[in-house]
């Protein structure tokens, strides 16, 4: 038998602890900042390393082939007063070696408001604990309410979330005044309503930022309703990513000479209720829900709804003149219903003090799944 031809590149295995939780829809692996700083090599390095990113299978890292399960939080006690800690959000490629750091991640506070009672970041005084979160990548302030009987931190919960049938930790996620949290406005435009360009004429996009920047456009626009399964939803993807690029550049993300970005801004289509069928088959009637919304992640349909995009759709929802408002219903209690391929996703307005935009709450839940040491293997030139 021959011996294989080819060389391989030397590499040096590093050890890296690490957390990983199931924040709502999405599995996050949670590395503590020191750790991270102790290992001596860039950040980026390590974790396209560990989660072996250039490769659409990642057979041969941590990395689980989705947006929604390669993604990763860098955490740290905060100096802050009234902050109990910061994270830095990372959305891991999958059969792409970059790191997005551009963007804000709601199911990942999940899993680090969970991960921060475990590691005792946060002291439990009551049987209820609040997490105060500020996310570094967009400056986004968060809490995480998680019930702790007997003052102890649970690691079982019995609330369940569309999109994901286990069970898990019961988690009040709070988006604190999140319009503008990106461009400093909730409409960075001025405008609810803004012009783009496709191939084929022009089309309309409401840009919105609160909690993230997203980029909204009609169902009809692309000949559908907004209440697709995820596999008719894909046939659009391709145009819709064309029109991120033109989004980024009109909300002021971007400039022209700038990368293309595949996390920011988030882009998606919103239509009137009518009936559909979850990914798992259930029926949802026209009248359990507000609004429909299918959006993108990264470069394929969104298997639910990103939390932080949900955020901005609810703010886009109230906000008169968007394509939203358009099509959407809305109590007058500030809930909002969206229906996404998963099921009902139900968001709630609180208004906020001071002049601060109202703070947007969801239920999630969480789960831990491993604590385990990673073993990295960086290549050498890029250890020293």
């Amino acid at each position: 038998m021959e011996k294989p031809s080819g060389s391989h590149e030397e590499s040096v295995v590093l050890r890296l602890q690490g957390e990983m939780i199931r924040g709502g829809t999405s599995k996050c692996w949670i590395f503590a900042h020191h750790d991270v700083v102790a290992t001596g090599v860039n950040i980026d390095t390590l974790l396209l390393a560990a989660f072996n990113a250039a490769d659409p299978r990642q057979i041969d890292g941590v990395g689980g082939a989705s947006s929604t399960t390669s993604k990763a939080a860098i955490v740290e006690a905060s100096s802050e007063p009234g902050v109990d800690l910061e994270y830095a959000f990372a959305q891991v490629g999958v059969g792409d070696d970059r790191v997005e750091w551009t963007s804000n991640c709601g199911n990942c506070a999940t899993a680090v408001a969970l991960y921060a009672i475990h590691r005792g970041l946060v002291s439990i005084t009551s049987d209820t604990t609040t997490v105060h979160m500020i996310n570094v990548n967009t400056g986004a302030r968060l809490t995480g309410t998680i019930p702790t009987p007997d003052l102890v931190p649970p690691d079982e919960g019995t609330a369940a979330v569309p999109g994901a049938s286990a069970l898990g930790v019961p988690v009040l996620l709070g988006f604190q005044d999140p319009a503008g949290s990106t461009t400093g406005r909730a409409l960075p435009t001025g405008r609810p309503l803004d012009t783009l360009i496709r191939p084929d004429g022009p089309v309309e996009a409401s840009l919105v930022d609160a909690g993230a920047p997203v980029a909204l456009f009609d169902a009809k626009a692309f000949g559908l309703g907004g209440n697709e399964s995820v596999a008719e939803f894909a046939a659009v993807v391709p145009a819709l990513t064309a029109l991120r690029r033109q989004a980024a550049l009109a909300m002021g993300l971007a400039g022209q000479d700038d990368p293309v970005s595949h996390a920011v801004p988030k882009v998606g289509i919103v239509g009137r209720p009518a009936s559909f069928r979850t990914t798992q088959g259930v029926l949802v009637g026209q009248d359990e829900y507000d609004l429909s919304i299918r959006m993108v992640s990264m470069h394929a349909p969104h298997p639910a709804i990103g939390l932080t995009s949900a955020i901005a759709v609810a703010t886009a929802a109230a906000t008169p003149g968007t394509l939203a408002h358009r099509v959407a219903g809305q109590a007058a209690d500030g809930t909002l219903r969206l229906g996404t391929p998963a099921g009902v996703v139900t968001t709630r307005a609180v208004p906020g003090s001071d002049g601060a935009s109202p703070t947007v709450l969801l239920h999630r839940a969480a789960r831990r799944i491993a604590q385990a040491e990673l073993l990295v293997p960086v290549p050498e030139e890029r250890s020293r």
